[in-house]
């Protein structure tokens, strides 16, 4: 277990120990920064981590517990959730307890965000509490814009690399694009129900909220709308960039289709004609007898119906196509 105490508002930070935590935590002058990382050590069943901090809130019994999934709750003055964070690939959840003297984070595992934001609290110095815990959460919505914004990044390069030559390794990494902006959007949807919730009920219940927390409400909410937007929007990058694949695929098919057509149209009057001199009636034993007779009768048939297929073909598709471009561009280019 490693715990991380900042005392507010020098900005002192120290690595101490549960206990000297518990004590710090006790100080009413001022207030105190705590992040615990449990590593791999579970919370006590016996005695939660709350208790063992001194925290006799009912509503942070279950603080530090593993496989908590997000949530929050306000009860007396003091708030206490699961925010998700996005950690390099992963999804991780860190578990937020505050008041007007106290914020508390506990993780399992390191976690850059956190050691991010208080490596800048002795720069920013927030006053109390509560604008710690607003400069926290901003951080948490953060982690997802640069996750949403790599991914989109991603997208694009990859939907270019796709038309500019299609490869069977494109669809395994857009694949992977789709599952990652489908496990942003899992992560974040329940934050942002939560918090909406949690923001709006706070706002209408306190009326004495002080104006500048009341900015700090909206502004966060407005931030959570937008980063949802931007998962949206990803994961309509994404589809559409499936699209394009299947779109590029059945272009391929049909220019593959169109040259067997193109070879069934010429060997089918071959195969008629094989066919057909393969008969055996009066006509082709009595008067096809020389070699001549067959050049002309037999060859000559397969050399016609194999000029008429061609002719078809090309002037049909291929150069009646071509003339009526090229007449579409000498029009455009009247005045």
């Amino acid at each position: 277990m490693i715990v991380t105490v900042v005392s507010m508002p020098e900005g002192v930070v120290v690595r101490t120990g549960l206990a000297q935590a518990r004590e710090r935590l006790a100080v009413t002058s001022g207030f105190v920064i705590v992040d615990i990382d449990l590593e791999d050590e579970p919370s006590p069943v016996d005695e939660p981590l709350s208790r063992r901090l001194g925290l006799d809130d009912a509503a942070g019994e279950w603080l530090g517990r593993a496989e908590e999934h997000v949530r929050a709750e306000y009860h007396d003055g003091t708030a206490v959730g699961v925010v998700p964070v996005v950690c390099g690939n992963e999804v991780t959840h860190i578990h937020v307890l505050a008041d007007e003297r106290r914020f508390v984070t506990v993780h399992h595992g390191p976690v850059e965000l956190i050691e991010t934001f208080i490596d800048q609290l002795p720069q920013e110095l927030p006053p109390d509490a509560v604008t710690t815990m607003f400069l926290f959460l901003q951080g948490v919505l953060e982690t997802f814009r640069r996750a949403v914004t790599q991914a989109h990044l991603e997208v694009e390069d990859l939907e270019e690399a796709m038309f500019e030559r299609r490869q069977p390794e494109h669809v395994h990494r857009l694949a992977r694009l789709r599952r990652r902006a489908a496990r942003l959007h899992r992560a974040f949807l329940p934050y942002a129900a939560v918090a909406q919730e949690i923001l709006v009920r706070r706002r209408l219940a306190n009326h004495a909220l002080p104006k500048e927390r009341q900015e700090m409400n909206r502004l966060h909410e407005h931030t959570v709308q937008l980063v949802l937007v931007e998962i949206e929007a990803v994961r309509d990058a994404a589809r559409r960039a499936a699209t394009s694949y299947a779109s590029l695929v059945a272009d391929q098919q049909n220019v593959v289709i169109n040259r067997l057509t193109i070879v069934s149209m010429v060997f089918l009057p071959l195969s008629f004609l094989t066919g057909f001199f393969g008969m055996n009636f009066g006509y082709l034993t009595n008067r096809l007898t020389s070699e001549d007779s067959f050049l002309e009768f037999g060859l000559g048939l397969q050399v016609g119906a194999v000029a008429v297929a061609l002719y078809y073909v090309l002037y049909r598709t291929h150069w009646r196509q071509l003339r009526d471009s090229r007449a579409r561009d000498a029009a455009d280019d009247q005045p």
